[in-house]
């Protein structure tokens, strides 16, 4: 059995294969488990492979390309033609087998795993930042209901509760003092995390990382 193109369909822990020779015929339909795949490719001879550029993908590809073979990633939107029938699994891993043979089909960039530590950076990061402006809506929204009005932005609130708290004005109570003072510590902490953030991204952006696809 000679298989020269192949298509995976990824999945958490059950993957399906399908591959084809020389001439186009199906010579390999199956199911392989999350331990069995590296092994799986370990012991074929090179061929092109074709798989769908979602999660986990770019780790696949580059595991997989160790094993000598060729992979090429694509768009969900450009393999949907290749579908035949109803959706499943076989036919999917069918549909990128055939896919990846088309001379005009567009494919994704494969991304290192230097790429990827920048992206997910960006990710976490862009949570902190979520959850800081919630933080900072909240307690501004809190202060309103009791009369307090804070300009916008990160500097004016920190000031006006740091001088609400010091102060002990008599609109708070002692229950909204102690809320306030919680929320004033998971927003400095937030910030700390965001400041390590920005020193890391900084350091992944040295002249000699790689930049991200």
């Amino acid at each position: 059995m000679e298989i020269t193109t192949l298509g995976i369909d990824l999945a958490k822990n059950v993957f399906r294969v399908h591959g084809v020779d020389g001439k186009g015929r199906t010579v390999l339909e199956r199911q392989l488990r999350r331990r069995q795949l590296l092994p799986f490719f370990a012991q074929l001879r090179p061929c092109l492979v074709g798989m769908e550029a979602c999660g986990g993908a770019h780790y696949w590809a580059r595991e997989i390309a160790k094993c000598g073979h060729q992979v090429k990633l694509m768009s969900p939107r450009l393999v949907r033609p290749y579908v035949k029938s109803n959706k499943n699994d076989a036919r999917d891993a069918e549909a990128f087998c055939e896919a990846v043979q088309r001379p005009s089909m567009r494919f994704v960039a494969l991304k290192s795993q230097a790429q990827q530590d920048m992206l997910a950076l960006h990710r976490v990061r862009s949570l902190l930042v979520r959850e800081r402006t919630a933080l900072m809506n909240q307690m501004r929204g809190l202060l309103a209901e009791y009369g307090i009005a804070i300009a916008r932005g990160t500097a004016p609130l920190r000031r006006a509760v740091a001088v609400l708290l010091a102060e002990r004005d008599s609109r708070l109570s002692e229950s909204l003092r102690e809320m306030l003072a919680e929320m004033s510590e998971r927003r400095r902490s937030v910030e700390d995390r965001l400041k390590r953030y920005d020193l890391r991204r900084r350091s992944l952006h040295a002249p000699t990382s790689e930049r991200c696809g």
